[in-house]
């Protein structure tokens, strides 16, 4: 395996954006996925609608959501993009004890959306935590990993 040039380092090893101008503008879609792994009593009560914070799949599934579009805001080095699709999605898994997660990002642009589906995973998985902290401090966040990428110099790869 071969390492590349890191991109965001210049000459002189300073820190830059990557120009992309004159990269092509073409489809590009990214999945991650995560884990929030909690006791099987807390997996109940998130089940049952009983945190007393609220809906806890939703309000995450929609910090997901804004959390990708700002990602550009939250990452140094990354470039803004216009999204053309988000989804997050949240299952309960009894299997973990806890909640599965994966966002898809996609744009039609010059750069990927990996950072923007790694961030709907963190927040998501982080806004799950906050939700539920007062059952259980417990929880593990864990496994958030770029699962499938679409799109560019690249092409695809999957990391499942």
């Amino acid at each position: 395996m071969t390492i590349s040039k890191l991109t965001h380092l210049d000459e002189s090893g300073r820190a830059r954006m990557v120009d992309i101008g004159a990269k092509d503008a073409t489809e590009r879609v990214a999945v991650a996925r995560g884990e929030i792994v909690m006791k099987p009593e807390t997996l109940a009560l998130i089940r049952a609608g009983s945190i007393k914070k609220g809906d806890v799949l939703t309000v995450a599934q929609v910090a997901g959501i804004m959390a990708a579009k700002k990602t550009s805001e939250l990452i140094p080095l990354c470039h803004p993009l216009l999204l053309t699709r988000v989804d997050v999605d949240l299952a309960l898994d009894e299997s973990l004890p806890g909640v599965r997660i994966t966002a898809t990002a996609k744009t039609v642009g010059q750069t990927g959306v990996e950072m923007e589906a790694l961030t709907a995973v963190s927040v998501a998985a982080l806004t799950v935590y906050d939700m539920a902290k007062a059952a259980e401090k417990t929880m593990k966040i864990q496994n958030i990993r770029l699962a499938e990428k679409y799109g560019g110099k690249s092409g695809k790869i999957v990391n499942e």
